[in-house]
């Protein structure tokens, strides 16, 4: 007889964990309930895979440090040599979950299946999405299928590439997407559909790794607006060792913003406040060689790659080949 498939379960608190007043679907509160309690609630859960349940944190997302990144790999990384265990869920909390699953998608160091899920609706709500979500995540951790894929994201039905996956709206159950390249399949019932793939490095093919890291380089966010005060870029690089400035259209700035980032010793990554499409170079902020293309990236994935890039080197030249790259 085929052996049974074993899943990991990782959870890190977050709206599948929330409990509010019954049948509301907002004002709650995040983390409450243990992986234990969740996973037992969800029918049929038991019968895709043996689960073996962690509980490494229980905060809203909000709250999730890059200490708690570095520890969340090393736990999959450590696991994952285990070869009872066929693949892996990380429950999580809505708001950050598309930062640690890129930062995992970039340091996991496991070709078996790694799936980020959680939940719009809390557990007390008429309704909840949290059960179908973990249900179809866990599908997909069991799935031979989603094996080499990277990190994958699961939600509402879809499949997602951690490097693409993004929320999309503050309250629907639908709430992600994967920008310019969609999902990369779906999950109906015990059915895992894959339709294509990300070409980008990820896991075993990952330059990157969190041995001997501790802490990952500080990286400031400065978003780009009219009137935007050039003396906020000065105080951010004090504090920085480097910096992604969110532009408007194709990551463009003011003449002002512009003349303050050459002055900079940091590398500075150029993004964009809009939600599809890449940065092109453009010679008017690219004539300053601290300036690196943010390519598609979202500018909070765009700053775990300058900080993984960082942690390895702080030529330009060489970080500007992993924004190519990645």
């Amino acid at each position: 007889m085929e052996r049974r498939k074993k899943v990991v379960v990782l959870a890190t608190g977050g709206t599948i964990a929330g409990e509010g007043r019954p049948g509301d679907a907002t004002d709650y509160v995040p983390g409450k309930l243990s992986i234990n309690k969740i996973a037992r609630a969800v029918r049929g859960l038991d019968e895709i895979a043996d689960l073996e349940e962690v509980q490494i944190s229980n905060l809203n997302s909000d709250d999730i440090t890059s200490s708690l990144w570095i520890r969340l790999a090393s736990k999959i990384n450590e696991i994952s040599k285990d070869d009872s265990v066929d693949g892996f869920v990380i429950t999580h909390g809505t708001d950050t979950m598309e930062e640690t699953a890129y930062f995992l998608h970039l340091v996991v160091k496991t070709d078996k299946p790694v799936v980020v899920t959680g939940a719009m609706r809390p557990s007390t709500a008429t309704s909840a999405d949290g059960p179908m979500n973990l249900y179809q995540a866990v599908t997909v951790a069991a799935s031979e299928k989603a094996r080499g894929l990277g990190v994958l994201c699961v939600f509402s039905d879809s499949i997602y590439s951690a490097r693409d996956f993004q929320k999309l709206s503050t309250t629907s159950v639908t709430a992600f997407g994967g920008r310019d390249f969609g999902m990369m399949g779906y999950v109906i019932d015990r059915n895992v559909l894959l339709y294509n793939m990300s070409l980008k490095p990820h896991t075993l093919k990952s330059e990157f790794s969190i041995d001997g890291v501790d802490k990952l380089p500080k990286v400031g966010i400065l978003i780009f607006h009219v009137d935007a005060d050039p003396d906020l870029i000065y105080a951010a690089a004090k504090n920085s060792e480097g910096l992604v400035i969110v532009g408007a259209g194709n990551g463009n700035y003011s003449i002002k913003y512009n003349e303050a980032i050459g002055k900079l010793s940091i590398p500075v990554v150029r993004s964009s406040r809009i939600g599809n499409g890449m940065i092109v170079p453009d010679s008017t902020f690219d004539k300053w060689g601290n300036i690196i293309v943010g390519d598609n990236l979202a500018p909070t994935k765009a700053r775990i790659l300058l900080q993984l890039a960082l942690t390895k080197t702080k030529d330009v030249e060489k970080i500007k080949g992993y924004f190519k790259k990645y």
